[in-house]
């Protein structure tokens, strides 16, 4: 343990001349372990007065203590909420145990759509390779709709934010969600929910920028990753998804409402048997844009809906026509390679006022996961260039 604790924050340490061996020591940082602060780690106590006791010992102090979740336990938190600003410029938490939610049943206070949220924190890294588990199942089961269940893990307005190493399952509604925050690391995690859980997103952005998600395995019931509006430089690369609804920017324009995104690049990403695959999603009767998109060197898998625009989002049922539109334009999808479930391997629907301006699509070949099945494309108002493709572009205008 003390060698992990060196390595990361080696930043931290200070050093020693010992005059007896004339050689330097290297004196480890002290670390805030929440057990020292009253958890007991069996997974059945309520550990959440110690886990705040300690973030209150850390957030207090100018030294940058780091926190310690210690391997081989788990601790059981009801929702709770890690409030900034620290005195310290960075914050540490080393996440090497696991910790639990309440089961619905024994759930605390009538906020029933959050269980852990940091707010306001600036330099937050939590590194490890523990789980986070949000014990979803009966909330799944549940009569309650998405905002009625708890997002798993929320940072709000936390940048310069890093999260690396361990892993997130089972949330009752999404799992991670990052809003009004800039300068967001993500690698290596892990976030898995059964494909049948309903809503449980795996990562999502909303009003954020300069987010870097990296070496990331997302597999489950929804979006594998999900930006939202006021959302740009947005970076996905190197991510694995599957089963789930693919990786998805919208939707945007919900009730009416204004919504942008731009500078968003997603590359080298592979999607097995999900849902979707590359897709924009907006209302109709919204505004504002979606725009300087690329979805680049994606290898798809049994795919329902490889590459999809789709400006009529409805998934409530009959919705009426609307006079106004999110504008869609400058959208790349080059290097697509694999296989779909269906017959329509692209389907680019845009707006009727609007449509989708400057289309680009080359070096793709889409074939049907049965041998001897063809694959085709479908547009409409879609407007755009498109190079060597498989299944042919024809329905898009110049």
């Amino acid at each position: 343990m003390q060698q992990r604790i060196l390595f990361i924050f080696f930043n931290l340490l200070a050093i020693n001349w010992d005059q007896k061996t004339g050689e330097c020591q290297v004196i480890p940082p002290n670390v805030v372990d929440v057990v020292d602060h009253g958890a007991v780690g069996d997974g059945i106590a309520d550990d959440t007065q110690a886990f705040l006791d300690a973030w209150a010992a850390v957030c207090g102090s100018a030294s940058s203590l780091p926190i310690l979740v210690p391997t081989m336990t788990t601790f059981l938190l009801h929702p709770v909420t890690f409030k900034g600003p620290c005195q310290s410029p960075t914050i540490y938490l080393l996440l090497d145990g696991n910790i639990v939610a309440p089961d619905m049943a024994s759930w605390t206070g009538d906020d029933k759509s959050k269980w852990i949220v940091f707010s306001n924190v600036q330099g937050l890294s939590i590194i490890g390779d523990g789980t986070i588990d949000g014990r979803g199942s009966n909330w799944w089961q549940s009569n309650l709709d998405a905002h009625q269940r708890p997002i798993g893990t929320m940072f709000q307005n936390c940048n310069k934010l890093q999260l690396q190493g361990f892993t997130h399952i089972n949330s009752g509604s999404l799992h991670i969600s990052i809003a009004d925050s800039n300068g967001v690391s993500i690698s290596n995690l892990h976030v898995f929910a059964p494909e049948s859980s309903p809503n449980t997103d795996g990562i999502d952005i909303s009003r954020s920028s300069n987010v870097d998600i990296r070496v990331t395995d997302i597999g489950t019931g929804d979006d594998c990753i999900a930006i939202g509006g006021g959302s740009s430089y947005i970076n996905i690369t190197s991510v694995s998804c599957g089963p789930g609804h693919g990786i998805s920017i919208g939707s945007l324009g919900a009730n009416g409402g204004v919504d942008t995104v731009e500078q968003v690049s997603v590359k080298n990403c592979t999607l097995a048997g999900t849902t979707n695959g590359a897709r924009i999603k907006t209302w109709q009767g919204g505004s504002g844009f979606a725009r300087r998109i690329l979805f680049n060197e994606i290898t798809l898998t049994n795919v329902t809906n490889p590459i999809l625009i789709d400006q009529f989002y409805c998934p409530y049922g009959t919705c009426i026509n609307e006079t106004s539109a999110v504008e869609v334009s400058d959208v790349s999808f080059i290097g697509f390679h694999g296989t779909s479930s269906t017959e329509n391997a692209i389907t680019l629907e845009c707006s009727e006022i609007k449509g989708c301006s400057n289309i680009i699509l080359d070096d793709i070949n889409i074939v049907h996961v049965v041998p001897g099945q063809v694959t085709q494309a479908s547009c409409f108002n879609a407007h755009g260039t498109s190079g060597v493709t498989t299944p042919a572009i024809d329905c898009l205008s110049a």
